[in-house]
C-alpha cells in the first residue's frame, strides 16, 4: 500500500493547494477511517494545518472520547471537544426515545438492537427511508446527529478557510452506509476509493494505534450498534463479494465461489443503495 499512500497524500496536497484552502478540519470519531484519513492529511499538509473536532453525543460509546483523543495525540494535531448533545436535545430528538440516563448502558444497547431488528430487512428499509412510521421516526432520530456534525465541521472550517475532510470509504459509499447531507457532505474524500478492508491494511502500514484498528467499526449514532450488525454481514465477506461483482469486463467473475445467500443480500443492498445516492430532483434533469 506504500504507493497508494503516496498517491493519496499527493491528491490531498494538490487539492488543498489548488482550491486555496489554508488547511483542513476533520472529524475524529475514534474509528479507523478518521484515523487513517487524519494521518494521510497530516503527512500531506503538516500537523499545524490540521484541526480535529471531537463530536460525541449522548448515545456515543463511553470509549468514544478517549479513543478520539488517542488518535489526535497520535496525529499530534490541535483539536476541540464539541459535544453535539445540546443541539440534538434542543431540536427535540432525544424526546423521541425513552430517557437514557435512568437505564444502564447494557440496557440501552439491548433496546437499540431490538428496535433495529423489529423491522423486517432493517438496513434495506433504512436505505429507502421506509418500514412504516415507527421506523421512519427511528431514521430521523439518528440521521439528525450526523447532520449536526456536518454543520459543526463547516462552521469551524469556514472560520479558518479550511477544507472539510471526509472519511467515507468505498464499501460505505457503494452500500449507502452514510447519511445524506451528513457525513457525505465534505470538500475532499481521500479514502473513498478504498474498500474497508483496504483501509485496515493501510492503517497497519501507517502504524495507527492497535486499539483503534481492533475496534469494531460503528456509526456512533445509537448505543451498541456496529456497522456489521446494521448491514447484517461482516466487512471481510462484504468486500470479497463487492470486489468480484465489480471486476471490470466480467461483473460476476469468481462470484460463484461465494455463498449464494450472501451474494443475494449484497446485490440487493447495491440495488437499494441507489435510493441513498439520489441527491435531489429538479426539472433541469428532465
Amino acid at each position: 500500500m506504500t504507493a497508494e499512500k503516496d498517491r493519496i497524500i499527493d491528491f490531498i496536497k494538490s487539492s488543498i493547494d489548488h482550491y486555496g484552502f489554508e488547511g483542513a478540519v476533520i472529524g475524529i470519531s475514534g474509528g479507523v477511517d478518521s484515523a487513517v484519513a487524519g494521518k494521510l492529511l497530516v503527512d500531506a499538509v503538516g500537523r499545524n494545518r490540521v484541526y480535529g473536532l471531537l463530536l460525541p453525543e449522548r448515545d456515543s460509546a463511553k470509549t468514544t472520547i478517549a479513543d478520539s483523543k488517542l488518535v489526535c495525540d497520535f496525529l499530534g494535531i490541535n483539536y476541540s471537544l464539541k459535544p453535539i448533545t445540546p443541539l440534538v436535545r434542543r431540536l427535540g430528538v432525544y424526546r423521541m426515545k425513552p430517557p437514557a440516563g435512568i437505564f444502564p448502558r447494557s440496557m440501552q444497547e439491548r433496546y437499540a438492537a431490538d428496535v433495529w431488528k423489529s423491522t423486517e430487512e432493517p438496513y434495506l428499509n433504512d436505505l429507502k427511508t421506509s418500514g412504516g412510521d415507527a421506523n421512519r421516526r427511528n431514521l430521523a432520530y439518528y440521521r439528525t446527529k450526523h447532520r449536526f456534525r456536518m454543520i459543526r465541521l463547516y462552521f469551524e472550517a469556514e472560520k479558518r478557510g479550511y477544507a472539510v475532510i471526509g472519511t467515507t470509504n468505498l464499501t460505505e459509499f457503494l452500500t449507502g452506509f452514510y447519511i445524506k447531507w451528513g457525513d457525505d457532505s465534505t470538500d475532499i474524500e481521500p479514502i473513498m476509493h478504498l474498500y474497508k478492508t483496504e483501509v485496515f491494511e493501510l492503517a497497519r502500514e501507517l502504524r495507527i494505534p492497535q486499539k483503534i484498528i481492533d475496534k469494531k467499526p460503528s456509526p456512533d449514532i445509537a448505543p451498541g450498534i456496529t456497522d456489521e450488525f446494521a448491514m447484517g454481514i461482516s466487512y471481510s465477506r462484504l468486500d470479497s463479494i463487492l470486489k468480484k461483482i465489480r471486476v471490470a469486463g466480467s461483473p460476476d467473475a469468481g462470484i460463484e465461489d461465494e455463498p449464494e445467500e450472501e451474494v443475494r443480500r449484497v446485490r440487493e443492498i447495491l440495488k437499494t443503495a441507489e435510493y441513498r445516492n439520489i441527491r435531489n430532483l429538479n426539472l433541469l434533469d428532465k
